[in-house]
């Protein structure tokens, strides 16, 4: 099983994907993308699943795209070779249930990808973002970076190729939360376990209706929301929400 590009393991309602070419910094190669693509199809089919932290072995969350692999290589399997990985970020991406990310080291490249398509990131102190693509005579991360980070900065960062320290990737919403290195996969949990507690309806509906509003305009996006309430309504899980709240405050819940 250690032999595997993409490990997965499943502790109750919460799933972990780890990125696992540690001996070659978790570069992002074919097999990872077969393999990264086909964990999250899985688990985005598994109903015990409620929510799954992507992390990685070794001290580097993901160098990039695996340069040796494409040595000899023509440019037909180069093309074939990025539809396979933009294949698998979407999978992370179309997941239902919230995945987040827990960078422990640099993170490269591709590695941005994989992490800017979970829902959002959990990073050690001592992580550093870097998108050098145009550095290495290609083209990549030009649409999900501007989309978190705004179109200019994400042209300094790919103009550059500098490497970005995490307190200016938190300052921009790159990333959610920093953490000490030895609290990350602590803290990853105690974020798993919150999520996992919610009504999985309820969860997924929030995490469908965040990313639908941002394609259209507020008002559509009221509309999308109202008719994820109407789904909530139907299939009763609010009850359970009040239910729960009022055991917590040990009293009946207050009226919105």
């Amino acid at each position: 099983m250690d032999d595997k590009p993409v490990l997965i393991s499943q502790r109750g309602k919460v799933a972990r994907v780890t990125l696992n070419r540690p001996g070659a910094r978790n570069a992002l190669d074919l097999p990872m993308c077969h393999a990264l693509r086909e964990a999250f199809e899985r688990l985005d089919g598994d109903a015990a699943v409620r929510v799954v932290l992507l992390d990685a072995a070794g001290p580097v969350f993901c160098a990039g795209a695996d340069l040796k692999e494409r040595q000899g290589k023509d440019e037909a399997w180069i093309r074939r070779r990025r539809l396979a990985a933009f294949a698998a970020y979407e999978a992370i991406e179309r997941c239902g249930k919230p995945v987040v990310a827990l960078a422990q080291g640099p993170v490269v490249g591709s590695g941005g990808e994989i992490a800017m398509a979970c829902d959002f990131i959990v990073a050690a102190s001592v992580v550093t973002f870097r998108f050098p693509e145009p550095q290495w005579g290609t083209v990549g991360a030009t649409q999900r970076l501007q989309r978190v980070i705004g179109k200019r900065r994400a042209k300094e960062l790919l103009f550059t190729g500098r490497a970005m320290p995490v307190e200016e990737a938190f300052g921009l919403g790159l990333v959610a939360r920093v953490v000490a290195p030895e609290a990350l996969q602590s803290t990853g949990e105690a974020i798993a376990a919150d999520i996992a507690k919610a009504p999985p309806l309820a969860m997924s509906l929030t995490k469908q209706a965040v990313d639908l509003g941002e394609e259209v305009a507020l008002a559509n996006g009221i509309r999308i929301e109202l008719a994820h309430i109407e789904r909530c309504l139907a299939a009763g899980e609010w009850r359970q929400g009040i239910e729960a709240f009022a055991a917590k405050v040990g009293g009946p819940a207050e009226q919105a």
